[in-house]
């Protein structure tokens, strides 16, 4: 989605901004794309989830506290890390009703906007609900900018570079949830997000997942990206049960936040559409 506003307010800068808002935390990364480089990083990790007018709080400290997220930007990003979203056929969708696609499994109010995302090659709409504080709080500050779910960036990432004849995992960790996403033949098999408070938890949603699609640990590739390392918790114990495990590897064509045996971790901000 794109929220557009007439600024008459001359770019000073090519730097771009992207911001990745969750109800457990926030980042921000600013690059410049001429030189290939990161400018500035930070991001902000809650130890409990919150609200949407607790996050836009916790986004005006930030800004307050760092110069150069109060400048003008040419391209401003927002990637919203919700569990409140839903995957539509687009030849089944039809806008006037995206409430009916949510309520079914999340709990959303009468005045909640709803948005979507149509992710072409595939023909799926994600259908979700963005913070619009927060959308108004940067449509004032920086003018047009665009948003989408995490979802929608995860997806069209790896389908972009999945034509894996066989199935394979995708798991993307953050906090207290991860998604799982089981391609085959580069087509979507599964995409869900699952809460989880153990590694056993997780380690029970995902062999489930394998058990229902027919898949055998033994020998499926199961990619990692996100708030995961080898060594955690998680790891050993997707290690134990699952042969076949590698983090996902970084986009080379992508400017990196982080070293190169640990790209995967910003996945989903290091790829903003």
């Amino acid at each position: 989605m794109i929220l557009q506003k007439t600024s008459n307010i001359q770019n000073t800068t090519q730097n771009r901004l992207s911001v990745q808002v969750s109800l457990n935390g926030l980042s921000f990364l600013v690059t410049n794309p001429e030189e290939s480089k990161v400018v500035f990083f930070i991001e902000k990790t809650l130890d409990h989830s919150t609200t949407p007018e607790e996050l836009l709080m916790d986004i005006e400290s930030i800004m307050f506290k760092n110069d150069i997220l109060n400048t003008d930007f040419p391209e401003v990003s927002i990637i919203y890390s919700t569990p409140v979203y839903s995957l539509v056929p687009a030849t089944l969708f039809e806008e006037t009703k995206a409430s009916e696609y949510l309520k079914f499994n999340s709990k959303i109010l009468a005045n909640d906007y709803m948005a979507n995302d149509f992710l072409e090659d595939i023909d799926i709409v994600v259908v979700y609900v963005p913070f619009m504080n927060i959308n108004n709080f940067f449509f004032e500050k920086y003018g047009s900018f665009n948003y989408y779910h995490a979802t929608t960036v995860l997806l069209k990432t790896i389908l972009e570079k999945e034509k894996y004849a066989l199935p394979k995992m995708y798991l993307h960790f953050q906090k207290n949830s991860f998604d799982c996403i089981v391609l085959k033949n580069g087509e979507l098999q599964l995409c869900n997000t699952y809460t989880y408070k153990t590694p056993e938890d997780f380690i029970y949603y995902t062999l489930f997942c394998m058990e229902q699609l027919n898949l055998n640990p033994e020998n499926l590739p199961v990619i990692l990206c996100g708030d995961i390392e080898k060594g955690d918790d998680n790891y050993k114990i997707a290690y134990t049960y699952i042969r076949n495990i590698e983090f996902a590897k970084t986009n080379t064509s992508r400017i990196k936040i982080d070293s190169e045996d640990k790209g995967h971790i910003h996945f989903i901000l290091q790829n903003t559409l």
